[in-house]
């Protein structure tokens, strides 16, 4: 949508637990991990994506199995900022047909709004944004749950930035620079690497993620616009966003909401509300897709809860509090319905020690 400011992701830019991804993270971090002498192919086997799975044009692979892979990663390198390498180490090619459009885009902010809007067929795992503010062009890349590992969240974030940044440098000239970064997460102790890749001023611990470009490069001409392959282009990632939008966006958007709203869940009669619909309507949508509200929030729930469990300084009480329970047993009872085992033994499976799942 050249021209027209994105303030907020629509419908077709939310994150799901779903198989929804695009594996080009994945992929990427494959690559990189093999200059630290690690072979990821075990932890992609491990989550069900072995070697011709993870050839295959038309794969999508769920968040969970993402963030499980990048978790370990992260682990087994050592290296507590993979998501800088794994940005840098990418080209336009790594997005597939939005890179394409990108490349034909009229200005640089068309090719930004374009990549904000056909996020969900480009792999990004960040829930994005653009739109101009007294700042300059500001771009920001939200978490889709705020419960995520802090590592993981910290290597999307990184990942996120530093991609773009590689990107428009590739697409737009070397010297492109922000005018600033901003990052939710704390400093870390050497941020070398951050100002050898972002060339700009950096404040870490902000309020949120934000990527703030100046004026004259939002409005800088693409060197390889060309308003007959971009038009072609669009027409194409229009068609395949009309193709899974329907079904899977709804999905996407109830989780989104769900997420966000613990440990309260919005009541479908509110969700109806918010989709323009009525209850019969959105639970027939529902049926379609093969699922129901109840559903979805228990799956949510479940996310929430495998992902705080990881985390040995949250008390099981803490736990069942922010995912929505209201106390430690109906907690209890959950993980026993989902694993068949309680949460201080799902604690100690994924390798953290019982006696640290305080009650």
């Amino acid at each position: 949508m050249p021209g027209k400011p994105l303030p907020t992701s629509s419908p077709g830019t939310s994150r799901s637990t779903s198989a929804t991804i695009p594996p080009n993270i994945l992929r990427y971090l494959a690559l990189v991990a093999d200059e630290y002498g690690l072979d990821l192919q075990p932890l992609l086997t491990a989550v069900g994506l072995d070697r011709g799975v993870m050839r295959s044009a038309g794969l999508r692979v769920s968040y969970r199995q993402g963030s499980a892979v990048i978790r370990r990663a992260v682990e087994l390198t050592g290296e507590p900022h993979l998501g800088l390498r794994v940005g840098a180490a990418q080209h336009l090619t790594a997005w597939g047909l939005p890179g394409l459009a990108l490349l034909a885009a009229e200005t640089l902010r068309d090719a930004i709004e374009t990549g904000v809007r056909f996020q969900n067929l480009s792999g990004a795992m960040m829930v994005w944004s653009a739109r101009p503010e007294d700042a300059g062009y500001v771009l920001r890349a939200a978490l889709p749950d705020p419960a995520l590992d802090p590592a993981v969240a910290v290597f999307l974030v990184e990942e996120a930035f530093a991609s773009v940044v590689t990107l428009t440098r590739l697409s737009a000239g070397d010297a492109f620079a922000p005018q600033a970064v901003e990052f939710a997460f704390p400093a870390p102790r050497d941020t070398r690497r951050f100002a050898e890749l972002f060339r700009c001023p950096m404040r870490f611990a902000a309020a949120e993620n934000r990527l703030v470009f100046s004026t004259r490069w939002a409005r800088r001409p693409m060197p390889g616009r060309d308003p007959v392959t971009y038009a072609a282009v669009m027409e194409l990632l229009e068609q395949q966003l009309a193709a899974r939008r329907d079904q899977q966006d709804l999905l996407e958007v109830l989780e989104v909401s769900i997420a966000q709203s613990l440990p309260d869940v919005p009541s479908f009669v509110e969700q109806a509300r918010r989709h323009s619909s009525s209850e019969r309507t959105l639970r027939r949508r529902l049926a379609e897709c093969g699922t129901t509200y109840e559903a979805i929030v228990d799956g949510v729930r479940r996310e929430r809860v495998e992902q705080l469990l990881l985390r040995p300084e949250i008390t099981l009480r803490d736990i069942a509090r922010q995912a929505g329970f209201s106390d430690v047993r109906a907690l209890r009872r959950a993980v026993h319905r989902w694993h068949g085992v309680t949460p201080a033994r799902l604690r100690e499976e994924t390798g953290e020690p019982e006696g640290r799942a305080r009650p």
